[in-house]
């Protein structure tokens, strides 16, 4: 029996799709939900427009988990514009737990990004007026412990500044790295934190062509992604927020590659579950 299991409800990078030519891999922008069978909680990372269906799934199946937390790895748009959708926000008898981690950060003032995300100019309901009690915990720190379980973060290179995680719960160890550029060689100091993950989510939102053009804008390539495995000697490699213009006979193609260098990997899809 599993004991953490990691589903995602948001794979996309960027911006938002709506296609028939991109619905394998999905359209909705980065949601990952993490949920501790010894707990029988579910966490949040990052509330792209996918939070909205994971919203719905835990109004449904987890009516008595009382305050739900949402970490985040940045707050650049598609990272952020699907709280406003999210169910359990409405509810008064609900607490969201939103909070940042990291040494050197740039988010301080969480409540006020929130709140501007959710002007009159740009939104119907404020955020004071949403219903369910909100905390807003920005920590600078690159350690952190939490009912059990140890939380660390390493800063990474994407303008505005970003955060990758490594979750160590229940003798499993999960690394997210979304939102990275390595430069012209892999980061040292990614593939150090990376080290003997059962589980890597990195980002890759380019090809090694692509990232030549984008120099600057924040991401990493597939290549990159799988050095970083490689060199980490971790078990499972996932790939996630796929850039707007990939479609899924794209995707389908890269994966193909990717796995007859790396085994034991894949490309992210919404409603994706990895078991560990």
């Amino acid at each position: 029996m599993s004991r953490l299991s990691i589903t995602f409800y948001g794979t996309r990078g960027s911006i938002p799709v709506c296609d028939p030519n991109f619905q394998e891999f999905g359209g909705n922008t980065t949601c990952i939900a993490f949920y501790r069978q010894s707990k029988n909680r579910i966490s949040i990372l990052d509330a792209g427009t996918g939070i909205r269906a994971l919203g719905k799934l835990i109004k449904k199946d987890f009516p008595e988990q009382h305050d739900i937390s949402i970490v985040f790895t940045h707050f650049h748009w598609d990272h952020i514009q699907g709280l406003p959708f999210f169910d359990p926000a409405y509810n008064p008898n609900r607490v969201i737990n939103i909070a940042a981690l990291g040494e050197g950060g740039k988010f301080t003032d969480l409540r006020r990004i929130f709140k501007n995300l959710m002007l009159e100019e740009y939104f119907p309901i404020q955020l004071e007026d949403m219903g369910a009690k909100f905390n807003f915990d920005y920590r600078e720190t690159s350690f952190f412990k939490d009912n059990g379980a140890v939380i660390k973060t390493i800063k990474q290179n994407h303008p505005g500044g970003s955060f990758g995680y490594r979750v160590e719960v229940d003798g499993c160890v999960v690394v997210v790295c979304t939102d990275i550029e390595h430069g012209e060689v892999v980061n040292e100091d990614i593939v150090a934190f990376a080290q003997n993950a059962d589980l890597l989510i990195h980002e890759a939102q380019y090809t090694d062509e692509e990232l030549i053009n984008h120099r600057g804008w924040g991401h990493s390539s597939f290549n990159q992604a799988i050095e970083v495995a490689e060199r980490a000697g971790v078990k499972q490699l996932v790939m996630t927020h796929h850039d707007p213009d990939h479609d899924d006979k794209f995707l389908k193609d890269i994966e193909k590659q990717c796995q007859a260098r790396f085994q034991n990997c894949s490309l992210a899809r919404e409603g994706m579950t990895i078991e560990i």
